[in-house]
């Protein structure tokens, strides 16, 4: 590869990386300042908490720790349309581990809207349950709700920060999910909504084996100012699919140039050869 094509390669990956992270520096409208998933690796979360269940059983958050480890999903039942796609990313990967829910691992998913209730998470779970569609599934994946002081104080310590829209009656969040340790120490961190199998299946077994994972970069996606009416986002998404579409004109330019490059290697070592002969 030529040290030009090098270079667009270089300014592809640069415009991926860089760019939506300056935009979301500098790009946020107020709502989302203080929104975002600080990495708190090692931290311990508070297993003494106290939660409902799907059935609105009153439950502590270490009846789901001590044997596995837990991959916690901080949501909200209510959500538009981003805590959806990371339950439904989640269920994607859970779909092809080698491992099952209730067994290997648990899941235990939390809404941090204090005012929904038992009723709600547990047609979560049936809708979600029914998507993953593996037999036992059920004593492995847990939906809880619970007042705002116990939701406050795990979010808090896995470094979730989320905040109340009162204009448009709707948190703003961020997408991620959180591996968590047997003993329940924040082990590893994922982002976004769709999730490597591969990776998942790693971060489960070092968080097993008590071990923690190291700082993973983070390009957030928000959740903010959606309208179900018209089944769009705020001016920060559109930012990001305008910055998609100029990413994916700079990989076709890559791309061509790599083709007329060899195409124009080919064409001398034919030339040479001819005059060789």
């Amino acid at each position: 590869m030529t040290t030009l094509s090098q270079w667009m390669v270089a300014a592809v990956w640069m415009v991926l990386v860089f760019l939506p992270v300056g935009l979301c520096a500098q790009d946020r409208p107020p709502a989302l300042r203080d929104v975002g998933i600080d990495q708190k690796l090692n931290e311990q979360v508070p297993l003494d908490l106290t939660f409902h269940d799907e059935s609105g059983k009153t439950v502590k958050l270490a009846d789901y720790f001590g044997k596995r480890p837990v991959i916690l999903t901080p949501v909200y039942y209510g959500c538009p349309m981003l805590c959806s796609l990371t339950l439904n990313g989640l269920v994607f990967a859970m779909k092809k581990l080698p491992f099952n829910a209730g067994q290997e691992f648990e899941v235990v998913t939390v809404s941090f809207d204090p005012h929904e209730t038992a009723a709600l998470a547990a047609e979560k779970k049936t809708n979600y349950l029914k998507s993953l569609s593996r037999p036992g599934a059920e004593a492995g994946w847990h939906f809880l709700t619970g007042d705002d002081a116990s939701i406050r104080q795990l979010m808090s310590a896995v470094g979730f920060r989320y905040k109340w829209d009162e204009e448009t009656k709707q948190y703003a969040h961020a997408a991620g999910l959180m591996v968590l340790t047997p003993q329940g120490r924040v082990a590893r961190y994922f982002y976004g909504v769709e999730f490597p199998v591969r990776d998942l299946r790693l971060a489960q077994v070092e968080a097993s084996a008590n071990k923690i994972g190291s700082r993973v970069d983070q390009i957030l996606l928000f959740c903010f100012h959606y309208d179900p009416a018209t089944g769009k986002y705020s001016v920060i998404v559109g930012r990001i699919i305008q910055i998609g579409g100029v990413v994916t004109v700079l990989a076709l330019a890559v791309l061509m140039t790599l083709l007329f490059w060899r195409e124009r290697q080919a064409r001398q070592s034919r030339e040479g050869g001819a005059a060789t002969g």
